[in-house]
């Protein structure tokens, strides 16, 4: 298999399965349907590294390691919190980019 037609294996951790289930929850406690989407659009923007996950920008803040997560924004105010290792997508994080995310450093 060439480049172009490589496929990462998406891997998402328990902790982002949590502050995913944490989020569509939040959400229901308002609209079910609009957590429904919610869901759904994160679980496709997940699926979608299948295929070219270093399209997304480097996560890069003084307390992290250079150049080891990526971050995906999802839905206009999540983002997904990744590395690639090998041929492995590995989802570490969901984080609603209106909070303060300092407690992850």
């Amino acid at each position: 298999m060439d480049e172009a037609n490589k496929l990462y294996q998406v891997v998402i951790s328990d902790r982002a399965v949590g502050l995913l289930l944490r989020h569509v929850h939040f959400v229901a406690q308002v609209n079910v349907q609009a957590a429904e989407r919610l869901r759904e659009e994160i679980m496709e923007a997940a699926k979608s590294l299948q295929r070219f996950p270093e399209r997304n920008m480097w996560l890069c803040d003084p307390m992290l390691p250079v150049s080891k997560y990526r971050k995906m924004l999802v839905s206009k105010q999540y983002l997904l919190v990744y590395q690639i290792k090998d041929d492995t997508v590995l989802i570490e994080y969901l984080l609603d980019c209106r909070q303060d995310y300092q407690w992850l450093l």
